[in-house]
């Protein structure tokens, strides 16, 4: 069995308490991240649009003049992604398989799961309350798209159900 789990900041440990709870111990089990390419992207482009238009070699008017921003986020970004699937390894406690991606998240995401058995992730919406807004874009997408079954997990435990409406009253004509 094959096994792709998402591992998102802040969500991560109930998908690997789910994949732990409801996966054969022998299973192949990769935890992926997804780093978003946007951020890092929107900063190589502002450097080298507005930021980076004229700085002369000759003054300097700031130390860090000319180095790019985007760049150091992209290190930033893969040092953070490298700490959260140690973290995950460490709390799924067997062998298993990291894997880092960057690009479109949820299509990253239903990429990596092709030719998977089954794919787990968390709720990353409004989890206040039951219902479709307690997913949001990103995992809407991946359940929507994804090649494989999904087990969709709560980070933290569901929200209660109301109590139901009382019954209508029951007329005797």
């Amino acid at each position: 069995m094959a096994v792709v789990v998402w591992i998102v900041e802040g969500t991560w440990p109930a998908c690997v308490d789910a994949a732990r709870a409801h996966t054969p111990a022998d299973a192949d089990v990769v935890l992926l991240h997804v780093t978003p390419a946007d951020v890092p992207g929107a900063a190589h482009g502002a450097f080298a649009g507005l930021l980076g238009r004229g700085h002369p070699g000759a003054h300097r008017p700031a130390e860090g003049w000319g180095r790019d921003p985007g760049t150091r986020l992209e290190h930033v970004a893969a040092a953070s992604a490298r700490q959260l699937l140690q973290d995950a390894a460490d709390r799924l406690g067997r062998p298993c398989t990291r894997t880092e991606r960057t690009g479109r998240v949820e299509r990253e995401v239903v990429a990596a799961a092709e030719g998977g058995d089954l794919l787990i992730l968390a709720r990353d919406g409004d989890r206040t309350h039951l219902g479709p807004h307690s997913l949001g874009p990103a995992a809407r997408f991946v359940v929507d798209h994804a090649p494989c079954p999904v087990l969709l997990v709560w980070p933290e435990p569901a929200p209660g159900l109301p109590a139901p409406p009382p019954p209508p009253p029951r007329h005797t004509d």
